[in-house]
């Protein structure tokens, strides 16, 4: 039952409450915007519209709006607490399956594990298993990028399109790299060269903004003006076939997998 913020958890019941999993829910039309996972008072101060998630404004911002729009309404967040007593790690899997299994979130990760363990049919499930192994080794720098989706067809264009804009990433990282893998569910879908990185504005990509709320989404820490994207293009066919071949290569990075964010970096150097 989805309940007003009312009340606060007792400081001295923290610990046997633990780790705990919950969604926010819009009492104006009964639809869960949001996921959380929480200890201590985590889903009352969500509920009350205190921004807890500095390091990603994107997510922030559009919770923050709903929350706002509900209170200047004249109502309050509700909220359900799915599980509690939890450890961290299996607080993860539940937030994980949660929001695998609601559409239309604020949230903009992906739940923890959803490139292993995340929904596919028996079909994808067979195929993520059997495919060849991702060097690891690899041969290059590369920068790899989870995208939330596959277009329908597998189509080059629309994988492109999807891992080229727009991601927190560090720039110089980012250019030092010979490739860019884009992996989705926990295998490669695509190989690009980017030729330059440029700021996610809607002046840089504005084929990407066009038709979207996204007018460019500011970092933190004010390091950079806006997260980026790059101009680029296929990979050659040998690179292709080295890091995803006819039907993708399984990536067998444990730390990459596990990780909401979206970014990863490995070198011959440095061997996840």
């Amino acid at each position: 039952m989805a309940e007003a913020d009312s009340a606060e958890f007792p400081a001295h019941t923290w610990d046997k409450i633990g780790f705990y999993v919950y969604r926010l829910v819009d009492p104006r039309d009964g639809a869960t915007f949001y996921v959380g996972k929480g200890y201590g008072n985590r889903v009352f101060q969500h509920a009350r519209g205190v921004s807890l998630d500095d390091d990603n404004l994107s997510e922030a911002s559009q919770k923050l709006e709903r929350i706002h729009a509900i209170m200047t309404d004249g109502q309050k967040v509700r909220y359900v607490v799915h599980r509690h007593g939890l450890a961290e790690g299996e607080a993860f899997h539940v937030e994980a399956a949660l929001i695998d299994a609601y559409e239309g979130l604020t949230n903009l990760q992906l739940g923890h594990g959803t490139d292993e363990h995340g929904p596919m049919s028996v079909a994808e499930i067979v195929r993520l298993h059997g495919l060849p192994d991702f060097p690891n080794p690899p041969q290059h720098r590369l920068v790899l990028i989870k995208i939330p989706k596959l277009p329908r067809g597998n189509r080059y264009d629309d994988i492109f399109r999807l891992v080229r804009y727009c991601w927190r990433i560090s720039k110089a990282r980012a250019e030092a790299a010979d490739y860019v893998i884009a992996v989705h569910l926990g295998r490669t879908v695509g190989a690009f060269i980017a030729e330059q990185w440029l700021p996610a504005t809607a002046e840089n990509f504005k084929e990407d903004i066009e038709g979207t709320d996204n007018k460019g989404i500011p970092y933190a820490d004010g390091s950079e003006a806006y997260r980026l994207g790059f101009h680029g293009r296929r990979a050659p066919a040998e690179i292709w076939d080295l890091y995803v071949g006819a039907h993708g290569k399984r990536i067998g990075y444990e730390k990459f997998l596990k990780a909401q964010n979206a970014i990863g970096y490995v070198s011959p150097e440095i061997n996840w």
